[in-house]
């Protein structure tokens, strides 16, 4: 099988339609593509991301975070969000990085790509063991998450009930 080239960016001016169709078709998996930007303005959103990477103005309960589109032959195929510190709920739930596909572009190695990325970027932060978390029926994401040396280190319920896979992922030096 062949990879796509993957090209990890931030977001743009330019991507809005882009994004906002990734974030309505994801909606029906319940995933929320672009945290944020559901009635926001796309000006505005840009803006609160940047902030939100740098940690200027950040809301209660929000850490620093940097927010990448993942693009395949120009089209959004997937996100990545890198959590620069954990609270003690992302410690349980949500953890140092979160990633999502579109379905389009699932199997084809989108979500590995993304996820070294933003191991990349945590190694610039100096964290030396990211924490990951997954559903626990998330099979794709758990063997992502394997993939890159992950290892559970436990199943936890999640403030829904549902079970959640923790695994730690040494950041590559």
């Amino acid at each position: 099988m062949v990879r796509p080239a993957v090209v990890l960016r931030r977001p743009e001016p330019a991507d809005e339609r882009a994004v906002r169709a990734a974030q309505a078709e994801l909606e029906a998996d319940g995933v929320d593509f672009a945290p944020g930007l559901a009635g926001s303005g796309w000006d505005g959103w840009l803006a609160m991301m940047r902030d939100r990477e740098t940690g200027r103005a950040l809301p209660v309960g929000i850490v620093p975070e940097t927010f990448v589109l993942a693009l395949v032959d120009g089209v959004v195929a997937g996100r990545g969000s890198v959590r620069h510190r954990l609270t003690p709920q992302l410690e349980v739930v949500g953890g140092h990085v979160g990633y999502a596909v579109r379905p389009a572009f699932r199997r084809q190695g989108v979500a590995t790509v993304i996820l070294r990325g933003c191991l990349d970027v945590l190694r610039g932060l100096g964290v030396d063991v990211a924490v990951l978390t997954c559903a626990d029926g998330n099979v794709a994401s758990a063997r992502t998450v394997e993939a890159a040396g992950g290892v559970l280190r436990d199943v936890v319920v999640d403030p829904q009930g549902r079970p959640t896979r923790r695994y730690d992922v040494p950041v590559p030096g």
